[in-house]
């Protein structure tokens, strides 16, 4: 094991201890009933926020007599798979075959997630961990480009996209996608963390820059590359690019299924509202899906975000 893998376990090894803190936490002074309050107030929360997903899902579930009930009940009585079926009927005769949209959107996801995040990650080590002229200004845009709406920067991506030649391309979704700065941002943020001490003793040992990055600061801030690659796996999964491409064998599955929930499919018919509903949970269940098997990470990113040397 040479010098760098040691300093980057010890490193690793002395930030776990710092989460460990729970022993050393005095007992909480609230009552019994201070107790009952704070978790009946969480839990009125939680459901709160859990409110639109319990009636989404209900939704989709709801036969035909239910659907258009006023008032709507949050809850199904009689619950039916008729709208997933008739979802994953018309996407079969679909003029463009539906594994065509799934391989686009798939291809959006994996080539500018994965980009974003090596790009970001690389622009925000020098920004953390060095101070050069104009720093502190780079710093402050990166902090006012998170202000501005996608509407705002709407018109100059489409310049810039038509002028590369990328229109009716994927590559029109996922450049822009590489420019955006939240990653950027929160990575910066926690590799400033990192002590200095270990990125100059791993480069007194001889290592490069490079090697510094990909072998001691990668790995270190791994929850904040995973929570920054969720975050970037949603943008591009509901991205349906329909400013950019315009040729039907070219767009995403995001763009299929709201063309779906908006009705406008020939043969759709009254049913469009429960075909609405389950195209709503199938595009809610994939991000869900990425975010609980990384959840760790994304956890250790909050409570490690605060930490210092």
């Amino acid at each position: 094991m040479d010098i760098i893998t040691k300093l980057r376990a010890n490193y690793l090894k002395k930030k776990k201890s710092k989460l460990d803190f729970a022993p050393s936490v005095k007992k909480s002074e609230r009552s019994f009933w201070g107790n009952v309050i704070l978790g009946l107030f969480l839990l009125a929360m939680g459901f709160a926020f859990f409110f639109p997903v319990i009636f989404m899902v209900s939704q989709s579930l709801k036969p035909m007599n239910e659907m258009f009930i006023f008032p709507p009940e949050i809850l199904v009585h009689n619950p039916t798979m008729d709208n997933y079926r008739d979802f994953v009927n018309i996407l079969a005769n679909t003029v463009v075959p539906v594994t065509r949209s799934l391989y686009n959107s798939l291809f959006v996801v994996v080539v500018g997630s994965v980009g974003h995040i090596i790009i970001a990650s690389l622009c925000a080590f020098p920004l953390a961990k060095f101070r050069f002229p104009g720093s502190k200004f780079f710093n402050q845009l990166i902090v006012y480009s998170l202000m501005f709406n996608g509407a705002v920067t709407m018109i100059p991506n489409f310049l810039t996209i038509a002028r590369l030649g990328f229109l009716d391309t994927q590559w029109a979704i996922i450049i822009p996608g590489f420019a955006s700065t939240l990653g950027l941002y929160l990575m910066k943020n926690f590799m400033e963390q990192i002590p200095d001490s270990l990125t100059e003793a791993a480069q007194i040992d001889g290592a490069g820059y490079f090697r510094i990055h990909f072998t001691i600061v990668m790995p270190v801030v791994k929850p904040a590359l995973v929570t920054a690659f969720i975050m970037v796996f949603q943008s591009f999964w509901t991205n349906t690019g329909a400013s950019f491409i315009y040729a039907e064998a070219e767009k995403g599955f995001a763009y299929v299924v709201g063309q779906l929930a908006s009705g406008n499919v020939a043969g759709v018919g009254a049913s469009y509202k429960g075909i609405a509903s389950a195209s709503s949970v199938i595009m809610f269940a994939v991000p869900l899906i990425v975010f609980l098997i990384m959840q760790n990470n994304v956890v250790s990113t909050m409570a490690t975000s605060g930490m210092k040397e």
